[in-house]
């Protein structure tokens, strides 16, 4: 249970070399930057860096453009940049790269643009063509005004109603199942009342305006200008693969280097200026101090310092994880509950060790608990999945308590000859159902509850006097107090109702129950009081003693709600041989493939479901009963700035 030990690092510069800086505090990827301003109770002769990442403008046009060409660019991290390499030779190429890209882009859409609208124009004139018509002469008579459109065949029908009247006539040119292609003539005079019937009539009308000669003429040049245009996309396509052909690399090394150096830009953003200097703070991890200070020793104006970060608790040090292989897949339950602060327990081996013990009780089976762990391994293989290096261990454990109860894959009595074997008993030594124990497990489950309970509290009172919690330690429901409290509750209860002995005496009441009570309730004042200050007493008294009556009415109640809660470890195993012996009843209904089938996706089902069942209860207890006594989870990641690392959340 341990965080990672991180010195704070301070580096003064002139700003000359400032981002010279920056790149070597970047490429070392162990540098987590701080406000520097945060660090100094005066800030006054101090000026923030606010300067806009110049980088940022050019490697959005950069990504925008290869985006628009369908070869999109993602960072591969080669932290190689130089500092001394001028970016006006990479802004340069940008916008040479990008203005050609544009230009292409811009000649190839405006022919898209004409190849759609060629498109449209051909659509309407191929229903027009065999009219012996010039376009032209037609649309500008002046005394006669020609309607082109598309009328439906049902309005066709009823232009015999109109009969009477001469120029309620409509020629059809072509047609389909539903409609009919023409145009109808009127004087000009008359048109509107002509063409006010002939939209009564749903007839929509195609514009022919400004072409010339006949449809068929027409068609020609049109077609002729969709070939045209047709070639310069191509030509324009063709253009855009050989130029992305000949400046990949290069577009590629160009945007790997402008995204680095925006990376350790923004490393600026968190110093401060100083007249002509910079001011840097951050953290590093303690063992690399030396590298670090290898990094920085050719810049030889540049000062710089290095002070353990608990000395520095005040400014809240970054945190990283430090555990063994086995647990690190735990730091994902931990994490989703809160970080440890720097100076706080690390809670991960602990819940590792917890979580894989309830688990696998909660879910006791060698079959299905060697699945598990199957399955486990195939989420880590095929998809890194971090639950998958949970599972693993989970499963193992479920595998051994199954192991212990005597159940593979619901047969309760499939490990007889094994257990006669090994240590010469007739039948398995745990017989889950049986009345008697049964109360053994739902005993042992309040003992696993009353025991971590009590490790929950010794945990705290460590991480208290770590971090110098004293009166914390001392007089609260989870310090000393409360475990000497909750010890005697379950030492002088329990040993009498389980072993007769009588322990419960009024001494034994008013110095193991009643004195930590008292402790509990006057824990404010009394961790005032160790802490020397003057204004110990409350402003009132009464609003005091109310208060903490029910506060302390509260923990009473907590103890018995939390150790109660673990019951359920012991439920889970009555539910697992339970949801069984309903899966084999089914199956004895029917016989040869479908009692197999029925096993088969009987124990499919019990395991999806009784795995996710268990899993979230068991973090269930971990976070409810356990962590809420000692661990408050309010620290911050350290992450440190790293173009690799970058790379890797892309």
């Amino acid at each position: 249970m341990a965080v990672q030990k991180l010195k704070m690092a301070s580096i003064i510069g002139r700003m000359n070399e400032l981002d010279e800086v920056t790149l070597r505090c970047g490429q070392s990827e162990m540098f987590h930057p701080d406000n520097v301003l945060s660090f100094y109770s005066d800030t006054t002769p101090f000026v923030p860096i606010g300067e806009d990442n110049p980088y940022t403008a050019p490697l959005q046009k950069l990504s925008d453009t290869c985006k628009k060409i369908e070869h999109p660019l993602s960072f591969e991290g080669a932290p190689d940049c130089k500092a001394e390499e001028e970016d006006r030779v990479l802004l340069e190429y940008v916008e040479k790269f990008t203005s050609y890209i544009e230009e292409c882009l811009k000649r190839k859409n405006d022919a898209e643009q004409k190849i759609q609208e060629l498109n449209a124009s051909l659509r309407d004139l191929s229903h027009f063509a065999g009219m012996d018509l010039n376009l032209e002469k037609v649309t500008d008579c002046k005394f006669v005004q020609v309607r082109f459109g598309v009328l439906p065949k049902e309005s066709y029908d009823k232009l015999s109603v109109y009969n009477d009247n001469p120029y309620m006539m409509f020629f059809p040119n072509s047609s389909d199942a539903t409609s009919y292609w023409g145009a109808y003539f009127a004087p000009t005079e008359q048109i509107d009342e002509i063409d006010r019937v002939f939209s009564s009539l749903f007839f929509k009308r195609i514009s022919l305006t400004g072409y010339q000669g006949t449809p068929e003429e027409m068609i020609e040049r049109l077609q002729q200008q969709h070939d045209e245009a047709t070639a310069l996309v191509n030509e324009m396509n063709e253009k855009l693969s050989a130029h992305w052909q000949q400046e990949k690399d290069n577009c590629q090394r160009i945007f790997n280097h402008l995204r680095e150096k925006s990376i350790y830009f923004g490393i600026r953003h968190y110093g401060a200026r100083y007249h002509e200097s910079f001011v840097l703070t951050g953290w590093i991890p303690a063992k690399g101090e030396e590298e670090f200070r290898e990094s920085l020793e050719p810049l030889e104006s540049v000062e710089y310092s290095f002070e353990n970060a608990e000395a520095q608790l005040e400014h809240s040090p970054p945190v990283k994880l430090k555990n063994p292989r086995l647990f690190r897949p735990f730091e994902f339950f931990v994490e989703m509950f809160g970080l440890p602060s720097y100076n706080e327990v690390d809670p991960t081996i602990f819940v590792g060790i917890t979580y894989i013990i309830m688990f696998g009780i909660m879910f006791a089976d060698l079959g299905q608990g060697l699945c598990v762990s199957l399955v486990g391994l195939f989420m880590w293989k095929k998809s890194r999945m971090r639950l998958g290096k949970i599972l693993m261990p989970c499963g193992i454990s479920s595998a051994i308590f199954g192991f212990i109860f005597g159940s593979v894959f619901g047969f309760e009595h499939a490990l007889n000859p094994v257990y006669h074997a090994l240590f010469g008993l007739e039948d398995k030594p745990v017989e889950v159902m049986h009345p008697a124990t049964t109360n053994i497990i739902i005993y042992s489950a309040v003992g696993i509850g009353v025991s971590l309970v009590m490790i929950a509290m010794l945990i705290n009172i460590y991480s208290s006097i770590k971090k110098k919690k004293y009166g914390n330690a001392l007089f609260s429901p989870n310090g000393l107090a409360g475990l000497l409290f909750y010890g005697s509750i379950v030492i002088g209860f329990g040993g009498q109702i389980a072993m007769g002995w009588q322990i419960v005496t009024t001494p034994y009441v008013l110095c193991f129950m009643i004195f930590p009570l008292l402790l509990m309730f006057f824990q404010e004042i009394l961790s005032e009081i160790l802490e020397g200050r003057k204004d110990w007493q409350p402003a009132s008294w009464g609003e005091f003693i109310t208060q903490n009556f029910f506060e302390v009415f509260e923990y009473l109640l907590s103890y018995m709600s939390n150790t109660m809660s673990f019951l359920r470890v012991g439920a889970f195993v009555l539910v697992h041989a339970g949801m069984m012996m309903v899966v084999f009843t089914l199956a004895e209904m029917s016989s040869g493939i479908g009692y197999v089938l029925i096993l088969i996706l009987g124990n499919i089902f019990v395991m999806a479901l009784e795995a996710l069942l268990a899993g979230i209860q068991v973090l269930r207890l971990e976070f409810y009963e356990m962590f809420s006594r000692f661990f408050d989870g309010n620290g911050r990641p350290f992450h440190p700035v790293s173009a690799r690392q970058e790379q890797n959340q892309a």
